[in-house]
Protein backbone atom coordinates (compact mmCIF):
# COMPACT_ATOMS: atom_id res chain seq x y z
CA UNK A 1 0.00 0.00 0.00
CA UNK A 2 1.28 3.19 -1.13
CA UNK A 3 1.66 6.18 1.67
CA UNK A 4 -0.62 9.31 0.67
CA UNK A 5 1.27 12.19 -0.59
CA UNK A 6 0.50 15.76 0.61
CA UNK A 7 1.06 18.53 -1.72
CA UNK A 8 2.58 21.66 -0.41
CA UNK A 9 -0.73 23.83 -0.38
CA UNK A 10 -1.22 27.83 0.75
CA UNK A 11 -1.91 28.15 4.62
CA UNK A 12 -5.16 27.67 5.78
CA UNK A 13 -7.24 30.95 6.05
CA UNK A 14 -8.49 31.82 9.05
CA UNK A 15 -12.09 33.88 9.23
CA UNK A 16 -15.56 32.76 7.86
CA UNK A 17 -15.53 29.10 9.68
CA UNK A 18 -16.33 26.02 6.78
CA UNK A 19 -19.78 24.74 9.08
CA UNK A 20 -21.72 26.69 11.93
CA UNK A 21 -25.27 25.66 13.30
CA UNK A 22 -26.91 27.64 15.50
CA UNK A 23 -29.99 25.90 17.29
CA UNK A 24 -30.82 22.99 15.07
CA UNK A 25 -33.22 20.77 16.33
CA UNK A 26 -34.19 17.70 13.88
CA UNK A 27 -37.20 15.68 14.50
CA UNK A 28 -38.35 12.51 13.16
CA UNK A 29 -42.41 11.72 13.42
CA UNK A 30 -42.67 12.87 16.87
CA UNK A 31 -38.69 11.73 18.23
CA UNK A 32 -36.64 14.38 18.43
CA UNK A 33 -33.19 13.47 17.19
CA UNK A 34 -31.50 16.93 17.78
CA UNK A 35 -32.40 19.73 20.11
CA UNK A 36 -30.49 23.65 20.06
CA UNK A 37 -27.30 21.47 18.74
CA UNK A 38 -24.53 24.90 18.39
CA UNK A 39 -21.70 23.70 16.43
CA UNK A 40 -18.40 25.88 14.70
CA UNK A 41 -16.22 24.19 12.37
CA UNK A 42 -13.54 26.69 11.10
CA UNK A 43 -11.00 25.49 8.04
CA UNK A 44 -8.22 23.02 9.09
CA UNK A 45 -9.91 21.56 11.78
CA UNK A 46 -10.56 17.64 12.92
CA UNK A 47 -13.35 17.60 15.32
CA UNK A 48 -14.25 13.94 17.40
CA UNK A 49 -17.64 13.56 17.75
CA UNK A 50 -18.50 11.37 20.51
CA UNK A 51 -21.91 10.02 22.06
CA UNK A 52 -23.42 6.45 22.58
CA UNK A 53 -25.81 4.63 19.34
CA UNK A 54 -28.76 6.39 18.82
CA UNK A 55 -26.93 9.98 20.12
CA UNK A 56 -27.91 11.65 17.12
CA UNK A 57 -23.95 11.32 15.31
CA UNK A 58 -25.42 9.96 12.23
CA UNK A 59 -28.15 12.59 12.25
CA UNK A 60 -25.82 15.73 13.18
CA UNK A 61 -23.35 14.37 10.27
CA UNK A 62 -26.41 14.39 7.77
CA UNK A 63 -27.60 18.03 8.28
CA UNK A 64 -23.24 18.64 8.12
CA UNK A 65 -23.68 16.54 4.73
CA UNK A 66 -26.89 19.09 4.14
CA UNK A 67 -28.89 16.17 3.27
CA UNK A 68 -31.02 16.75 5.80
CA UNK A 69 -32.55 20.03 6.72
CA UNK A 70 -33.11 20.82 10.79
CA UNK A 71 -36.70 22.25 11.43
CA UNK A 72 -35.32 24.54 13.88
CA UNK A 73 -32.35 26.65 14.02
CA UNK A 74 -30.36 28.30 11.34
CA UNK A 75 -26.69 26.81 9.44
CA UNK A 76 -24.40 27.58 6.83
CA UNK A 77 -22.37 24.81 5.35
CA UNK A 78 -19.28 26.10 2.78
CA UNK A 79 -21.33 29.54 2.60
CA UNK A 80 -24.51 27.50 2.32
CA UNK A 81 -27.64 28.32 4.14
CA UNK A 82 -29.33 24.70 4.99
CA UNK A 83 -32.57 25.96 4.27
CA UNK A 84 -31.85 27.29 0.65
CA UNK A 85 -31.16 26.02 -2.68
CA UNK A 86 -27.29 26.99 -2.50
CA UNK A 87 -27.28 23.64 -0.27
CA UNK A 88 -27.85 21.24 -3.33
CA UNK A 89 -24.63 23.22 -5.37
CA UNK A 90 -22.42 22.22 -2.19
CA UNK A 91 -22.79 18.55 -1.74
CA UNK A 92 -20.20 18.15 -4.44
CA UNK A 93 -17.39 19.91 -2.27
CA UNK A 94 -18.61 17.76 0.42
CA UNK A 95 -18.08 13.80 1.10
CA UNK A 96 -19.25 11.42 3.60
CA UNK A 97 -18.12 7.69 4.50
CA UNK A 98 -21.19 6.64 6.29
CA UNK A 99 -22.05 2.78 7.77
CA UNK A 100 -22.67 1.44 4.76
CA UNK A 101 -20.82 2.19 1.59
CA UNK A 102 -21.90 4.18 -1.38
CA UNK A 103 -20.96 1.87 -4.00
CA UNK A 104 -22.59 0.50 -6.91
CA UNK A 105 -22.58 -3.55 -6.45
CA UNK A 106 -23.00 -4.32 -9.44
CA UNK A 107 -19.74 -2.52 -10.59
CA UNK A 108 -15.94 -3.15 -10.20
CA UNK A 109 -14.08 -0.86 -7.75
CA UNK A 110 -12.90 0.84 -10.59
CA UNK A 111 -15.96 1.68 -12.36
CA UNK A 112 -17.68 2.73 -9.04
CA UNK A 113 -14.76 5.67 -9.10
CA UNK A 114 -14.62 6.44 -12.85
CA UNK A 115 -17.94 6.75 -12.32
CA UNK A 116 -17.49 9.37 -9.69
CA UNK A 117 -14.60 10.89 -10.98
CA UNK A 118 -17.01 12.04 -14.21
CA UNK A 119 -19.87 13.03 -12.19
CA UNK A 120 -17.18 15.41 -10.64
CA UNK A 121 -15.75 16.33 -13.48
CA UNK A 122 -12.30 14.80 -12.27
CA UNK A 123 -9.66 12.81 -14.55
CA UNK A 124 -10.39 9.08 -14.90
CA UNK A 125 -6.74 8.62 -14.47
CA UNK A 126 -6.28 9.06 -11.05
CA UNK A 127 -8.44 6.57 -10.43
CA UNK A 128 -5.73 4.00 -10.26
CA UNK A 129 -3.38 5.87 -8.62
CA UNK A 130 -5.87 6.30 -6.00
CA UNK A 131 -6.42 2.74 -5.54
CA UNK A 132 -3.04 1.59 -5.81
CA UNK A 133 -2.53 4.61 -2.55
CA UNK A 134 -5.17 2.79 -0.36
CA UNK A 135 -4.35 -1.02 -1.47
CA UNK A 136 -6.96 -2.17 -3.96
CA UNK A 137 -4.67 -2.07 -7.14
CA UNK A 138 -5.11 -5.50 -7.64
CA UNK A 139 -9.01 -5.60 -7.20
CA UNK A 140 -9.93 -2.67 -9.30
CA UNK A 141 -11.96 -5.26 -11.32
CA UNK A 142 -13.49 -7.12 -8.47
CA UNK A 143 -17.14 -6.58 -8.47
CA UNK A 144 -18.03 -4.23 -5.00
CA UNK A 145 -20.48 -6.49 -4.07
CA UNK A 146 -18.32 -9.68 -3.51
CA UNK A 147 -16.05 -7.59 -1.83
CA UNK A 148 -14.79 -7.37 1.98
CA UNK A 149 -16.74 -4.68 3.86
CA UNK A 150 -13.03 -3.61 4.82
CA UNK A 151 -12.14 -3.54 1.12
CA UNK A 152 -15.36 -1.41 0.31
CA UNK A 153 -14.61 1.02 2.71
CA UNK A 154 -10.79 1.27 1.61
CA UNK A 155 -12.40 2.14 -2.13
CA UNK A 156 -14.75 4.80 -0.23
CA UNK A 157 -11.32 6.46 1.10
CA UNK A 158 -10.04 5.76 -2.52
CA UNK A 159 -12.83 8.42 -3.78
CA UNK A 160 -12.25 11.12 -1.02
CA UNK A 161 -8.65 11.00 -1.96
CA UNK A 162 -9.28 11.27 -5.20
CA UNK A 163 -12.47 14.08 -4.96
CA UNK A 164 -10.43 16.10 -2.56
CA UNK A 165 -13.44 17.59 -0.89
CA UNK A 166 -13.41 20.45 1.68
CA UNK A 167 -15.66 18.80 4.25
CA UNK A 168 -15.12 15.41 4.91
CA UNK A 169 -17.39 13.52 7.56
CA UNK A 170 -16.73 9.64 8.65
CA UNK A 171 -18.98 8.04 10.67
CA UNK A 172 -17.16 5.07 12.59
CA UNK A 173 -14.33 5.69 10.15
CA UNK A 174 -12.34 3.05 11.69
CA UNK A 175 -14.78 0.04 11.80
CA UNK A 176 -13.84 -3.38 10.11
CA UNK A 177 -10.60 -1.88 8.94
CA UNK A 178 -7.13 -3.55 9.97
CA UNK A 179 -3.83 -1.15 10.92
CA UNK A 180 -2.56 -0.42 7.54
CA UNK A 181 -6.48 0.73 6.61
CA UNK A 182 -6.61 2.77 9.47
CA UNK A 183 -3.71 4.22 8.92
CA UNK A 184 -5.81 5.58 5.93
CA UNK A 185 -7.84 7.26 7.84
CA UNK A 186 -5.27 9.81 9.41
CA UNK A 187 -3.60 10.42 5.85
CA UNK A 188 -6.96 11.46 4.57
CA UNK A 189 -7.92 14.08 7.89
CA UNK A 190 -4.25 14.88 7.39
CA UNK A 191 -4.65 15.99 3.83
CA UNK A 192 -7.52 17.48 4.17
CA UNK A 193 -6.31 19.68 6.99
CA UNK A 194 -3.44 20.87 4.86
CA UNK A 195 -5.46 21.87 1.70
CA UNK A 196 -7.53 23.93 4.07
CA UNK A 197 -11.02 22.12 4.63
CA UNK A 198 -12.44 20.03 7.62
CA UNK A 199 -13.07 16.77 9.51
CA UNK A 200 -15.36 15.33 11.47
CA UNK A 201 -14.98 11.86 12.45
CA UNK A 202 -17.84 10.72 14.66
CA UNK A 203 -16.83 7.02 16.38
CA UNK A 204 -16.94 4.76 19.74
CA UNK A 205 -13.01 5.05 19.20
CA UNK A 206 -12.45 7.62 21.70
CA UNK A 207 -8.55 6.73 21.96
CA UNK A 208 -7.90 6.61 18.14
CA UNK A 209 -9.97 10.38 17.07
CA UNK A 210 -8.61 12.11 20.11
CA UNK A 211 -4.90 11.44 18.64
CA UNK A 212 -6.40 12.77 15.31
CA UNK A 213 -8.82 15.59 16.10
CA UNK A 214 -8.16 19.28 17.23
CA UNK A 215 -10.89 19.10 19.85
CA UNK A 216 -13.85 16.69 20.53
CA UNK A 217 -17.31 16.95 21.48
CA UNK A 218 -19.81 14.75 22.87
CA UNK A 219 -23.12 14.21 21.73
CA UNK A 220 -25.78 13.18 24.03
CA UNK A 221 -29.64 12.63 23.74
CA UNK A 222 -29.33 14.97 20.70
CA UNK A 223 -27.64 17.90 22.84
CA UNK A 224 -24.19 18.24 22.62
CA UNK A 225 -22.61 18.39 26.04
Amino acid sequence: MQRIGLRTLPAVTQGTPLAQLEGVGVRVGTTTILRDVDLRLDAGETLGLFGANGSGKTTLLRVLATLLKPERGAGEVLGAGLDSDDRYDVRRRIGLVGHVPALYPELTLAENLRFSARTAGVEAGRVGPVLDAVGLGRAADRRSDVCSHGMQRRAEFARELMLERELLLLDEPHSALDQDAADLVEGLVERIAVRGGAAVLASHDRERVTALADRCVEIKAGTLI
